[in-house]
């Protein structure tokens, strides 16, 4: 596997432990009603895991393991329909 694969494995798996410690957090909200620091350890758990994950983000494009895009990527020039070219070329 290429490190490219692995490192968006690691980015999906980080993103489903932050789901994960948002969840338990609002679990320990409600159930503790304050009266326990469970829920502060897992929202600052998941404040690390999200920086960790910015971090990660920006060393992978850094690195062109990841490319950034946007919704609706620029096709190439040739891939692009000829009604849609007419309305291209008529812009100025």
């Amino acid at each position: 596997m290429s490190a490219a694969f692995l490192f968006k494995i690691v980015i999906v798996l980080l993103l489903i432990i932050i789901l994960f410690s948002l969840t338990s957090g609002m679990i320990f909200l409600v159930r503790d009603k304050g009266q326990s620091n469970r829920m502060v350890k897992s929202l600052t758990l998941r404040i690390v895991l999200s920086i960790t994950l910015f971090i990660l983000l920006f060393i992978g494009f850094r690195m062109g393991w990841i490319q950034p895009h946007g919704i609706n990527p620029k096709q190439p020039e040739n891939n692009i329909p000829e009604t849609e070219r007419a309305l291209l070329e008529q812009r100025p």
